[in-house]
C-alpha cells in the first residue's frame, strides 16, 4: 500500500484526476507544437489550464512548461535566430513584467483577461493595416512600437503567459524568413520566461516543488509536440504560414473574452 501511494505521489504530485492529468499533458503537447513552429496554437492551453487549476495557479504550472518548450525550440532553431534585434525589446518587456508584479494584487482575473484580449486585437489591427498598406519598414524600427509591444507584452506575459501573440506580431513585422522567425522567437521567449521565474517563486508563490514536479512529468508531451511541429511546419508555404498566424492570433484573442 505504501509503495503504491509513493508511486502515485511520484506520478501525480498535485493529486489531480486522470482526466485533469491527461488534459495537462495535452496542453504541454500544444506548447511543444507552438514552440517548434505552429505559432499561436499554444494559446489554447491557457484557458484549458485556467479551467483545470484556477487562474493564479495555472500561471505557475504553465510557465515551466513554456521554458522547457523554449529550450527544445532553441535546440532546433538557435542558428536561425536574430538575438541582437530582439534584445532591443527586452528592457521594455522587463518594465511590463515588473509593473504586472506590482499591480497583480489589485486587479482581478477578469480585468486582466479583458485588457490583454483588447491589446491583442489592437495589435492585430495595427499589423493588418500595415500589411494592407504595403508598408515594408519593420515596426521594430519604431521606438514607439518597440516600447508599446514590449511593455504591454511584458505585462500580459506576467499576468497570464498570454503575450505570445503580442510578441509574435512584433517579430512578424520584421518580415523574417520562416526559420528565422521561429529561432528569434525561441531566443526571446526563453530569456523572457526565465526572467519571470523568480517573481513566480518568491513574489506570487505560484511555482512550488509540487507544481514543478508536475511540469517535469509533462516533458514527454512537450517533446512530442516539438518534434511534430518541426515536421508539420515544413509543409506550410511562407504566405500561408503568415496568414495562419494572423488567424490564430485573432481567434486566441477573441477566446480570452469568453474564458
Amino acid at each position: 500500500m505504501t509503495e503504491n501511494l509513493n508511486l502515485l505521489n511520484l506520478l501525480n504530485p498535485l493529486s489531480v484526476t486522470p482526466a485533469v492529468w491527461l488534459l495537462t499533458m495535452a496542453s504541454a503537447f500544444l506548447v511543444g507544437l507552438s514552440k517548434s513552429g505552429i505559432k499561436g496554437i499554444g494559446m489554447i492551453s491557457i484557458p484549458v489550464l485556467v479551467y483545470l487549476y484556477g487562474a493564479q495557479a495555472s500561471v505557475g504550472i504553465l510557465l515551466p512548461i513554456l521554458v522547457f518548450g523554449d529550450a527544445m525550440a532553441l535546440i532546433q532553431y538557435h542558428k536561425s535566430g536574430r538575438l541582437k534585434e530582439i534584445l532591443k525589446l527586452f528592457p521594455f518587456a522587463a518594465v511590463g513584467i515588473i509593473g504586472a508584479v506590482l499591480v497583480g494584487s489589485y486587479i482581478n482575473d477578469n480585468q486582466f483577461r479583458d485588457a490583454i484580449a483588447g491589446i491583442l486585437l489592437l495589435s492585430l489591427f495595427i499589423m493588418l493595416f500595415n500589411e494592407i498598406r504595403g508598408k515594408k519598414e519593420s515596426l521594430s524600427n519604431s521606438p514607439f512600437f518597440r516600447s508599446f509591444f514590449g511593455v504591454t507584452g511584458g505585462f500580459a506575459t506576467m499576468i497570464g503567459n498570454a503575450a505570445g501573440p503580442i510578441f509574435n506580431l512584433y517579430i512578424l513585422s520584421m518580415r523574417l524568413p520562416k526559420n528565422s522567425f521561429i529561432g528569434t522567437g525561441a531566443w526571446f521567449f526563453l530569456i523572457l520566461n526565465l526572467f519571470k521565474v523568480p517573481f513566480h517563486i518568491f513574489a506570487w508563490h505560484t511555482i512550488t516543488v509540487d507544481t514543478f514536479h508536475m511540469d517535469v512529468l509533462m516533458i514527454p508531451g512537450i517533446f512530442v509536440g516539438a518534434v511534430a511541429g518541426k515536421h508539420i511546419v515544413k509543409f506550410i508555404p511562407e504566405k500561408t504560414y503568415r496568414f495562419f498566424i494572423y488567424i490564430v492570433i485573432f481567434l486566441s484573442s477573441v477566446m480570452m473574452f469568453f474564458k
